[in-house]
């Protein structure tokens, strides 16, 4: 069976997880090639793994080529020294824009890691170069693959309850300890990070939270820098949005907070879902709350609806239900469950977060393809620039 050949370009936390999901066979169709920069121990366990897997498949290559940069390996391929179809990019934010052009231009497919950069104009930028080529472009918002997010996406697109009046997401089950933070010279700073949890925890849920409800249409930010912990960027956020069918939302994310939650409420015009702790549950009116509203006669009545628990299907990982569906995709023309051009809609979306917070002031969210985009683009950037203290942090 022919097989993806891939290249993990980044090889710290998540590069370094998925390159061990490919070495241990956990994705049928891919095959592990090459790497950059990995530590010692790292190299060994994926040797290991490869060589496991060569002693019970004769067909299974086990040799994995080591590169020192992401500029090395792509030279590799364009010089034919190194034979690869697909990349996957986990490398520090800013260099996201960077590397996936360079992977086009080398002929490579392309799955990156989130966020898709820093500023919104580099998501832009990504999605215009992927139009110049045949060739696949993914994004890892590994969490649309979870059956409960998928379940919530189906009914608020339904209709079956009616347009959603309100959605509520507290999450702050992404604590950190300072050693998070104190892990890489270039973390939790604006030079090397871009931001803080909201540009490193939180592109999945504001991917999901567009993805289920639809992008708010203006939003006001706050953000708290430092609150927790001793980095200069914000580890608190809270943020206020407004929809165009007049919904609105909060969104809290911290990652300073403990015992953390996870509990996403999304109001619908005849019931209630609440996602919280991964289990699924509505509750339905049975009727519709407006007609009630206008013609009941008692002036205290609590409305009670009907609880019910929503049974969805487990699945054993995210991350490897990704992988084989980039693979798919570019081996079978399979559905991607998150192009790359998605990634500009969450990043769209934190951008906002962080410039009405800096402004103080309610920022509306521009439209794709807009002058006023263009204009949003250089003022995030301008007030980020102003923020960034030293270069050198990103070394």
């Amino acid at each position: 069976m022919k097989k993806l050949r891939v290249g993990i370009i980044g090889m710290g936390n998540m590069g370094g997880k998925y390159a061990s999901m490919i070495a241990r066979g956990e994705v049928p169709l891919m095959e592990l090639k090459a790497v950059t920069r990995a530590k010692e121990e790292k190299l060994k366990e994926l040797k290991e793994l490869l060589l496991n897997r060569k002693a019970c498949d004769e067909n299974q290559e086990n040799t994995l080529q080591i590169f020192y940069s992401a500029d090395d390996l792509i030279k590799a391929v364009q010089e034919g020294v190194l034979e690869l179809d697909a990349v996957i990019i986990a490398t520090p934010h800013y260099l996201h824009q960077e590397q996936t052009t360079a992977a086009f231009k080398a002929g490579l497919h392309v799955m990156c890691d989130k966020p898709s950069g820093v500023y919104s104009r580099q998501a832009r930028e990504m999605n215009e170069e992927a139009e110049n080529y045949n060739l696949v472009y993914a994004m890892m918002f590994n969490q649309r693959t979870s059956p409960v997010f998928q379940k919530m996406k189906e009914i608020a697109e339904s209709g079956i309850y009616g347009r959603i009046k309100r959605v509520n997401w507290i999450v702050t089950d992404w604590y950190r300890p300072d050693s998070y933070y104190q892990s890489g010279g270039w973390r939790a700073t604006w030079a090397g990070d871009g931001g803080g949890t909201l540009l490193n925890q939180c592109p999945h849920n504001l991917d999901l939270l567009q993805w289920i409800c639809g992008m708010p249409a203006r939003v006001q930010g706050f953000c708290h820098e430092g609150k927790y912990h001793d980095i200069e960027v914000e580890d608190e956020v809270t943020a206020y949005m407004e929809f165009d069918n007049g919904a609105t939302g909060i969104f809290f994310a911290s990652t300073g907070e403990a015992p953390g939650i996870n509990r996403l409420e999304i109001s619908m015009e005849d019931a209630l879902l609440v996602c919280d702790k991964g289990e699924l549950k509505v509750c339905e009116l049975g009727f519709h709350e407006a007609e009630y509203r206008k013609t009941a006669t008692d002036c205290f009545a609590k409305l009670n609806g009907q609880w019910h628990n929503i049974d969805c299907k487990t699945i054993d990982s995210q991350y490897v239900e990704m992988l084989k569906n980039y693979a798919e995709a570019i081996m079978k023309r399979t559905p991607l469950l998150a192009k790359g051009k998605e990634g500009s809609k969450s990043l769209l979306l934190s951008n906002a977060i962080y410039l009405s917070s800096w402004k103080r002031e309610m920022i509306e969210i521009p439209k794709e393809g807009t002058e006023y985009e263009l204009e949003f683009e250089k003022e995030f950037e301008k007030e980020l620039s102003a923020r960034i203290k030293c270069p050198d942090n990103m070394s």
